[in-house]
């Protein structure tokens, strides 16, 4: 490894280092409450140091949602191209991102934070508008599954896609929230599964032909 390299490598290392700490004072402390300095004291680097990489705390909160949408987006954006009816591929789907939060709920905390009060975050236009895309790629798979279903007739024709997709978003999105911190921690992997996807099997039939 050459000198540039090794050099690349270390600012990456810590670049991550510290969105790692960040995204833990987000979920303890709340977006508000954290500052540059609590960040700079968690990841073990000078407040300086911080500012070589990040503008703000604002970039932080949002390269770490971003950053998690993309590694998102590769894992799921061809689903729909599985095999299976798109009913079983919802149910697919909604396992596939269940598990991803349940090992990732300090992630999941801060998405909801964003979702329900992005307008007192401070963001700027443009990392508001690439949060929302983001999260919009990674929703939008969900259309492909529905279309998919609406194509092969298993699904009425005149289904309103966009509107379905983000009732099978929004119901995840409730269900884990209801669950993930609450009740014996043994038992929310199987009930979250279990309730998501008697509500998808539900949710399939009433659209289905």
């Amino acid at each position: 490894m050459s000198s540039e390299e090794r050099r690349r490598k270390e600012k990456e290392n810590r670049k991550n280092s510290i969105l790692k700490a960040a995204r833990k004072l987000f979920f303890d402390r709340g977006f508000k409450s954290v500052t540059v300095d609590l960040i700079a004291a968690k990841a073990e680097v000078s407040k300086g140091s911080i500012y070589l990489y990040f503008d703000s705390k604002e970039e932080i909160y949002t390269q770490i949602l971003i950053s998690a949408n993309i590694e998102r987006h590769k894992d799921i954006e061809d689903f729909a191209k599985k095999e299976g009816t798109a009913s079983e591929l919802l149910i697919a789907f909604a396992k596939n991102y269940v598990d991803f939060f349940l090992d990732n709920n300090e992630l999941f905390r801060i998405l909801m934070t964003f979702m329900l009060n992005s307008e007192n975050m401070n963001l700027t236009e443009e990392q508001n508008t690439q949060l929302i895309h983001t999260t919009n790629e990674n929703i939008r798979v969900l259309s492909k599954i529905l279309q998919k279903g609406v194509d092969s007739g298993e699904f009425r024709s005149d289904v309103d896609i966009r509107r379905e997709q983000y009732a099978v978003w929004g119901m995840m999105n409730g269900i884990i929230s209801l669950y993930i911190y609450t009740g014996a921690p043994e038992k929310r992997t199987e009930r979250i599964h279990s309730i998501i996807r008697e509500s998808l099997l539900n949710f399939s039939r009433g659209i289905r032909v």
